[in-house]
Formats: structure tokens, sequence, C-alpha cells
């Protein structure tokens, strides 16, 4: 099971789908998508920057969820210490 996880894509998205990260279920950034305009003045790219963090996080937020349900699955729901 732990294999099929890290093997999974999950996709964060920020300021409705303006920026778009993919990773696994490593934790690795496998994709960005960039939707901003070409034209970027400094305030643009620091907003950018801060969009590309939220849609990480978003990300990494799903690959969490996805882990924790995986492993109620496997324990039935049982509160086993260490193990979620």
């Amino acid at each position: 099971k732990q294999e099929e996880l890290e093997a999974k894509e999950y996709t964060g998205t920020a300021s409705g789908e303006m920026v778009t990260v993919t990773m696994n279920g490593k934790h690795e950034i496998t994709a960005v998508k960039n939707q901003a305009p070409r034209r970027r003045p400094p305030m643009i790219l620091k907003m950018l920057e801060d969009l590309i963090a939220a849609a990480v996080n978003s990300a990494a937020a799903a690959v969490d969820k996805d882990s924790e349900e995986e492993m109620s699955k496997m324990t039935g729901g049982l509160n086993i210490p260490g193990l979620g």
C-alpha cells in the first residue's frame, strides 16, 4: 500500500488555478504550472511566489489526507498509537 500511495499524484491549486502544483505521495513536486499574465512586475512576482507556496501546501494536504484515509481503512478505524 505504501508504494501505491507514493506513486499517486496529487494536485494543489491557488488563486482560482492561476498556479497549479503536482506532487507525488513522497511530497516531491513533479510539475508547476503558472497561468499568470506574461508581463510580471516585481509585485506580481512576489504574489506568484506566494501562490506557488499555497499550491504546494494544498497538494501536501491532499497527500496527508489520502494517507490518513488509507491508514484508517487498514486499521479499521482503530486509534493505534504511533500509526497516525
